[in-house]
Order: structure tokens, then sequence, then C-alpha cells
């Protein structure tokens, strides 16, 4: 029964990134964010075999720390976006986004320690661990998908 209520749980969670891929291509986004995070946490889901109840408590943890892991890399990224436009940087230019990195990979380390913490409340260290692995999966096949478009060409287990 419970498998039954995962796959359900899963298969709408992929139909309705179908749905937002839809919706995002012909609104000309290059890439759409829901559809990615529906994918996403429908893979999760099934992966680490969350039950409906575990599911909803913790997938809206789960974004919410990527939300917030976002925010933070923004910094980052904006300096590697001014040593790019830069003519001539300087030593001191990118010991700047050298340090900013550093930073935001202690921030978002920091921030990884903080939810999984949360996290414990709601799953079993197994399941934390299958979690910690299904994101890496996911990234590696999404990052497979992409291929030499850009666009993703569909995901693969």
């Amino acid at each position: 029964m419970k498998r039954i209520i995962i796959i359900t749980f899963a298969m709408f969670s992929i139909l309705f990134s179908v749905a937002a891929s839809a919706q995002g291509s012909r609104s000309g986004r290059p890439f759409d964010r829901e559809s990615f995070e529906a994918r996403q946490n429908a893979y999760i889901t099934a992966q680490v075999g969350l039950t409906p109840e575990e599911a909803a408590a913790f997938i809206p943890l789960c974004n919410e720390l990527r939300q917030k892991k976002f925010e933070i890399g923004r910094s980052g990224r904006r300096f590697s976006k001014e040593i790019n436009s830069m003519k001539n940087p300087t030593d001191a230019d990118y010991a700047k986004a050298v340090n900013s990195n550093l930073d935001t990979k202690i921030q978002e380390a920091q921030l990884e320690k903080e939810y999984y913490e949360k996290f414990r409340k709601i799953l079993s260290p197994e399941k934390l661990y299958k979690y910690q692995m299904a994101e890496s999966q996911f990234a590696r096949s999404f990052m497979k998908s992409m291929g030499k478009s850009g666009q993703p060409n569909g995901m693969k287990k």
C-alpha cells in the first residue's frame, strides 16, 4: 500500500513537471525552475522511499534549503561575472573573487548542517544518507541530460 502511494506521488510530481515544462517552453524561458524542482523532488521521493507523511514534511524543507543556497551563491556568482567582464583584472580582484567563493562554500556548509538537524527530526539516518546520494545522482543525471544543446533531453534514472 505504501509503495502504491509513493508511486502515485512520484507520478503526480512527474505529470506536474511535464505540464510546467510545457508552459515554460511556451513562454520562451530557457530554464524552468519549477519543473526542475518537481522532477528533482519526485526523484528524491522515489529513491529515498519517502512515505507520503515524510514527503509532506521533508520536501518543503529541501526546497527551502535549495532556495537559501541559491541566494547565498548569488554573491559568489556576482564576483565571477565582474571578473569576466573586466578587461584587465588585478590580483586583488582575483583574490576578492576567490575569497568570495570560499565564503560562499562555508556559508552553504553551515546552512546544510543547520538543515540536516531539521531533517533528522523527520528522517532516519538511512534515509538521510539515501537523500544525499539521490541529490548527487540527480545532479549528475541532469548534467548528462543537458548534452551539448544546453537543454534537458529527459532524465534518466
